[in-house]
């Protein structure tokens, strides 16, 4: 091997024949070490190249080509998903969900997993609950679901008892990126549309996103109860997209349902069955190692790092050494929808994981390792690589070409964000619903960290270093860190609804942001003992940590960081024996929260008002 001087310095030389692969957003210092050259060299003979770089910038693949072609090598950038299967090859982990010819005596039939689909406020949530008997809409804020859950019905069809998975997918047009990856694990998607309402946007956007998956479609017409509902209208509206009803010739089951009466939930569910017998041979293998991808996951308080999943291959055993994402651990438990443990999860089963070191994200696949040490060597390879592919994804909202035009005319304004949240997908569908935010040229928005669980100490540093605001999803800062922020002057924004956040980060961006009101809390305090009382429910014995607390004001619970229950009402304090209107800080009090009784030691209780505020 020859060494070239370029410019005086010395760097090893292919033959011209010489391949190196290096992943997409890899930098020079990667490159330096596939060569064994000094990265400073490299970055002499880029600027003699007229390409300025530093070491550890991440390059695209013609700033490869282009170095490769001056050293002798042939520079061959392969995609994340090339590497991650020549990763898993070099442990002999087979990726493939799908089956060989050796395993055919091997398959089993499986239930059909099933996405409600469909546009925001048409019912999908109540949908579920009808099916499976369960109160889900209650629990979420503005009553839109943010969170994907999967369940497991079971359904006596021709006699046999079936099983049917379903992913309950938020309807918000925000949560695009969750709705197609809950269409990329489907067999089947059934459409909701309202009989009152017809096909909306979401509605198109939705089975778009089942056509593009070569997912065949179930449409439940609900609200049939409604007035002024016609269903007639939403079979013809639905021909125009190719969702011709069968009473018309065409292929696609319509079933009339009413969520709220429960009618025609059976249909439904005969519809799916019937479907899915006709147009999917749905077999796996149960006898291999499992295979499968991560719904959702979250950061619990007393189990740690948890991920709903669901089984495409194979059977997950308790025991078993697991890597999805960047996170491995050993299988601890595994819990069905109604939290009772399992031992194993067969293909199509959905099951809650404890015992991952870390919070994966939602959409990440997860294999079965042989031992530990292997799952920790391929999280550990992963983590590498998403950090590298993390450098290499520009946030910014201007190009590169531009930007020295841009920063000539002073006309390049940044603003960073901190996102965290309660589950991963919340953060990623609010990522990317933000970073869709067009204000033209002007404004540079910057996701510079993003993460679960409650704002950290470290956030808060990040954001100062940064100028950053730190957005909390359903979490907040607290106790110290929330003073700290405070003193420090960075800027903590809380939010349960993610389209007001994306309302009033889009109007920050125009510079027209406005808020009429502003939340001012009022006081804390931690509950030390929970009593019971047969006249007014559980009593919080509680200290009041800051402020102060006042009879009849909002407050809200947070556990570990996490919201727990929001807007609920101080309906009576007392001291020792008497009602009080209000206790200071450092007393003890007892804290009646009227129907609320869902209490645990150590919850805070935060109590604020809302204040108008002028317009600025």
């Amino acid at each position: 091997m020859q060494a070239p001087s370029i410019g005086g310095v010395t760097v090893p030389r292919g033959d011209g024949s010489t391949v190196v692969r290096v992943r997409r957003g890899s930098s020079l210092m990667d490159f330096a070490d596939k060569i064994n050259a000094d990265p400073a060299a490299l970055v002499t003979v880029l600027i003699h190249l007229g390409e300025m770089a530093t070491a550890t910038q991440s390059l695209d693949e013609d700033t490869f080509k282009l170095l490769g072609a001056e050293l002798g090598y042939e520079v061959q950038v392969v995609s994340p998903e090339e590497e991650e299967r020549e990763l898993f090859d070099s442990f002999n982990i087979d990726l493939e969900i799908g089956v060989d010819a050796e395993e055919e005596e091997n398959l089993e039939a499986r239930p059909p997993v099933v996405t409600v689909m469909g546009h925001v406020d048409h019912g999908k949530t109540r949908l579920l609950d009808a099916i499976r008997n369960a109160k889900v809409v209650e629990g979420e804020a503005g009553g839109i679901t943010q969170h994907i859950g999967a369940y497991q019905i079971h359904k006596e069809h021709e006699g046999q008892d079936r099983a049917i998975t379903f992913i309950d997918t938020p309807g918000h047009e925000a949560f695009t990126a969750m709705r197609a990856r809950g269409a990329k694990v489907t067999d089947i998607a059934i459409l909701v549309v309202a009989a009152d309402d017809g096909v909306m946007p979401q509605t198109i956007e939705a089975l778009n996103h089942a056509q593009a998956a070569d997912v065949p479609v179930v449409v439940a017409v609900n609200k049939i109860d409604v007035e002024g509902a016609n269903p007639a209208k939403i079979r013809q509206q639905l021909t125009e997209y190719n969702l011709v009803a069968e009473e018309y010739g065409g292929e696609t089951m319509f079933v009339d349902v009413s969520a709220k009466q429960g009618q025609n939930i059976e249909e439904l569910l005969e519809a799916v069955l019937l479907t899915a017998d006709a147009a999917l041979d749905l077999r796996a293998n149960p006898e291999r190692d499992a295979r499968g991808i991560a719904i959702e996951a979250n950061l619990d308080k007393g189990r740690g790092a948890t991920a709903t999943v669901l089984i495409q291959s194979g059977t997950l055993k308790v025991g078993d050494a697991i890597v999805t994402g960047s996170a491995h651990g050993r299988v601890r438990a595994m819990l069905d929808e109604h939290g009772h443990q399992v031992a194993e999860a067969t293909p199509s089963r959905p099951v809650q994981v404890l015992g991952l070191s870390s919070v994966p994200r939602a959409g990440d696949t997860f294999v079965v390792a042989p031992d530990d040490r292997t799952a920790r060597q391929i999280a550990e390879k992963r983590e590498a690589a998403d950090r590298q592919a993390s450098l290499a994804k520009s946030r910014k909202r201007i190009s590169l070409e531009d930007l020295n035009e841009a920063l000539a005319q002073g006309k390049v304004d940044t603003l960073n964000l901190i996102l965290k949240g309660d589950v991963s997908g919340s953060v990623e569908a609010l990522e990317d619903a933000l970073l869709q935010i067009d204000v033209g040229d002007e404004v540079d928005l910057r996701i510079i960290d993003r993460g679960v669980g409650a704002i950290t100490m470290n956030n808060i540093n990040l954001a100062m270093a940064s100028d950053a605001i730190i957005i909390g999803f359903n979490v907040r800062a607290e106790g110290q860190n929330a003073d700290y922020a405070e003193r420090e002057g960075v800027e903590i924004r809380y939010y349960s609804v993610i389209y007001q956040a994306i309302e009033e980060i889009e109007a920050a961006l125009k510079g027209m942001l406005k808020p009429e009101f502003e939340e001012v809390e009022l006081g804390t305090a931690e509950i030390r003992e929970i009593f019971r009382s047969s006249k007014f429910g559980n009593i919080a014995g509680s200290i009041v940590r800051s402020g102060e607390i006042k009879r009849g004001s909002k407050a809200r619970i947070t556990r570990n960081g996490v919201v727990v229950a929001e807007n609920v009402e101080i309906a009576g304090l007392r001291r020792f024996k008497d009602d009080v209107t209000e206790v200071r800080e450092g007393f003890e009090c007892g804290i009646n929260l009227g129907s609320y009784n869902d209490l645990q030691l150590g919850d805070l209780i935060s109590t604020y008002e809302m204040r108008e505020k002028p317009r600025s």
